[in-house]
This record gives C-alpha cells, sequence and structure tokens, in this order.
C-alpha cells in the first residue's frame, strides 16, 4: 500500500510539471501585444562640477558682475500691456542710451526674462480682485555680524530700517543687548560662526529661511547690511506679482548660469545649469515657491543641501529654485551690490531702484552719484541722502536741500 501511495505521487507530480509547461507554452499566444511606456523618472541631485571649485573664495563667485549694469538694464521687458509698460518705465535706469533693446538674449538667459511670468499674473488679476500689497506682507531679512553693529547696522538703522521696524530682521552671531534696547526691531541671533565663510553664510540663511516660513508673512526678501531698501519701489515691484504664484525675483552676479554635473546618470555626460541671485545686491522670494522648498532647505536641510553642492548660501537658493524645482530666476537690474560700477546710478535713477550698496574700504569712490543734501565727507555711503530725498521729514534731515 505504501509504494502504491508513493508511485501514485510521483504520478501526480510529474502529470502538474507537464500541466505547467504546456500553460506556459500557450500564454503567449493569448497575451495582448504590450508596449513599454516611458514613466517620467526622478530628477536626480545635482552635483556641482569644476565650474567653480570648491575652495574657490566667495568674492571671486561675484566678481564677474562687475560692468554688466548696461547689459541686464537692456533686458527689461516689454510687458504685456500698454498701460503696463508705462508703469514699469520708471524702473528703468537712464544710462544715457536713446533707447532700450528688449530683444537682446544674454548668455541663454531669456531675452524677455519677466515677460512670461508678468504674462501669467496679469490674467491671474484680470480673473480675481487683487490683493493690495502692504509693508506688513513683506519679510525682510537683513544679515549682518558683530563687527559691523556699530557701523554699517547703525546706518541701515537711522535709515531704511527706521521706516521699516516691523518688517525688518536682523540675522547676526553675537548677543548684542544694547541692539536689542535701542534698535526697536527684531534682531534673532543665530548662534552661527561669525567668519565670513560658506559653512556661517548658509547658517545664517537656513535660520532666515525657517524664521520666515513661522512668521506666515507673504515675501521673503533677503539683504545684506550694505544695501539699502527703497521700500516704496520694492512694493510696487512685488505688487505686480502673487505670493501663492512662483516667484525668484534678484539680480545674478555672474553673466552666465552656474554648470552643474549629474553624476547621478551611467554615462555622467548630463550637466545641467542654474542661475541664482546674489545676496549681496538683496532677492526676494515668494511664499508660494518658498513653502515648496520646504524639503531642501526648512529645518537644518538647507545647511546638508549647500554643503552636498558646496557652494554658499545664494548660490544654494538658486540651485533649489531653478536646479531642484526648475522655477527660473527673474533677472531684474532694480537690485545692486556693492561689486558693480554704482557710480553709474546718477539723479533720479538712484531713487529709482529697489536696493543700493555702496563699495568698501578698497573702493570708497564706489557709491551712487546723488547730491543736494550731504557733502561725499558727510555721507561717504550716500544712503543719508538718498534717505533724506525719499523721506525729507527725518528729523536729522537737513530743513532746506539744494537741488
Amino acid at each position: 500500500m505504501s509504494f502504491s501511495c508513493i508511485r501514485l505521487s510521483k504520478i501526480c507530480f510529474l502529470l502538474s510539471v507537464i500541466i505547467c509547461a504546456i500553460l506556459l507554452l500557450l500564454i503567449p499566444k493569448f497575451q495582448t501585444s504590450w508596449r513599454p511606456k516611458s514613466y517620467p523618472q526622478p530628477r536626480p541631485l545635482l552635483v556641482f562640477n569644476g565650474s567653480i571649485k570648491s575652495d574657490t573664495p566667495l568674492q571671486q563667485v561675484e566678481s564677474s558682475s562687475i560692468d554688466h549694469l548696461d547689459d541686464e538694464t537692456n533686458n527689461i521687458v516689454s510687458l504685456v500691456k500698454e498701460e503696463l509698460v508705462e508703469k514699469w518705465s520708471q524702473y528703468i535706469i537712464d544710462t544715457g542710451r536713446s533707447s532700450l533693446k528688449t530683444n537682446k538674449k544674454m548668455n541663454g538667459s531669456p531675452s524677455n526674462p519677466l515677460h512670461d511670468v508678468m504674462k501669467d499674473h496679469l490674467e491671474l488679476s484680470e480673473l480675481t480682485t487683487k490683493e493690495k500689497l502692504e509693508l506688513k506682507d513683506l519679510f525682510i531679512a537683513v544679515k549682518t555680524t558683530r563687527k559691523y553693529h556699530k557701523t554699517r547696522l547703525n546706518l541701515l538703522l537711522q535709515t531704511w530700517i527706521s521706516q521699516a521696524k516691523g518688517q525688518a530682521f536682523i540675522f547676526t552671531d553675537w548677543e548684542d543687548q544694547e541692539l536689542h534696547l535701542g534698535a526697536g526691531v527684531h534682531v534673532i541671533n543665530t548662534n552661527c560662526s561669525a567668519v565670513h565663510t560658506r559653512q556661517a553664510l548658509c547658517c545664517k540663511m537656513s535660520v532666515e529661511y525657517d524664521k520666515f516660513l513661522e512668521s506666515g508673512r507673504n515675501w521673503f526678501c533677503h539683504v545684506d547690511d550694505d544695501n539699502y531698501v527703497n521700500l516704496q519701489n520694492l512694493l510696487r515691484l512685488l505688487s505686480a506679482f502673487s505670493h501663492s504664484q512662483d516667484v525668484y525675483l534678484g539680480r545674478p552676479s555672474l553673466d552666465h548660469p552656474i554648470e552643474a554635473a549629474d553624476h547621478v546618470r551611467n554615462d555622467g555626460s548630463t550637466t545641467a545649469k542654474f542661475w541664482f541671485a546674489t545676496g549681496g545686491a538683496g532677492f526676494c522670494i515668494s511664499r508660494g515657491l518658498a513653502l515648496k522648498m520646504s524639503p531642501w532647505a526648512s529645518l537644518g536641510s538647507f545647511i546638508s543641501t549647500a554643503e552636498r553642492i558646496r557652494l554658499p548660501d545664494d548660490c544654494t537658493i538658486g540651485y533649489i529654485i531653478e536646479g531642484l524645482l526648475e522655477v527660473k530666476l527673474l533677472h531684474s537690474p532694480l537690485f545692486h551690490s556693492h561689486l558693480e560700477n554704482l557710480q553709474r546710478l546718477r539723479g533720479e535713477a538712484v531713487l529709482k531702484q529697489v536696493t543700493l550698496s555702496y563699495g568698501g574700504p578698497e573702493n570708497k569712490r564706489n557709491v551712487v552719484n546723488i547730491g543736494g543734501v550731504f557733502s561725499v565727507q558727510q555721507d561717504p555711503t550716500r544712503f543719508k541722502s538718498v534717505h533724506c530725498l525719499l523721506y525729507p521729514d527725518t528729523v536729522w534731515c537737513p530743513t532746506i536741500m539744494v537741488k
């Protein structure tokens, strides 16, 4: 009986194998034709290549911005409607040229860098009632360090910050009780290093970003402690956009995008390029876009991202926005850093910009050209003169200003 059971089991096993083999042979005849589909692939992380080496001094990264004022001025766009052209014409720098060219390209940048976004926002404003932008909607982060509290920062507190105490947030690296008591503004000790290194700069930017998200405000603008912010012009500029859309606005420090190599792909030959707005001139980001940056920027992630690509803070902002989120930087000539030839800005054109700056000790003459208030000896940065022209009722401004 035992033998018969074993034999029966073997016969059943062989029959099962035969049936399976037959089914495998018949399956292709009943299958429908299948074609491989092209599924979206995850975007690989960009690894910075040798176009800007990790040990390159930070000033060298920005040095190519000198003497590109005219080129970027020519890139201001012709807007969608005639009334908007008239509105924006006040922002264009008067460099003495008879006309502005709007069809010129700058090393791959779009000839009309604001055109597409302006069109989108115009269509949106035609469909909905546009919200009026006010100072309370802005979060202006001012990056400084301990050694500049008495000099640079004190000048800003006397001038434009005095008109935006609720909007200016000072990010420093030292607990200055005198500053806390006397400034009457938001002072945040980042506990970052006071050394001017890539790591220290990225540490402060990380704190700035997190504090902005906590604030619930609509626009994040970053400036340095050598920038004058024309608040009304900033409001006019940002009011052309919606804070819920993807807006990254500023001035590049280079005349070409940074090139990054994509080492994730097998052949290693693919490269990606992205622009970044220099922090030395200031830049602004809408809340809608800032929220999308969160995976690479919030709660210390910004520092990790910067370390991965080994670039300074403003470059890392551009990497996240253009390189990862694929949102284009809107190039604007209304922001200015100390690396430009600022003497080209003269007269009334000075008062039409969003940010201004001034040269350092090695180039004290690199300042905007404006007169009628203080002498150069009294006001070497020209910030006090600009402020008195904008706010003549300021108590320390001369009663009679010569034009």
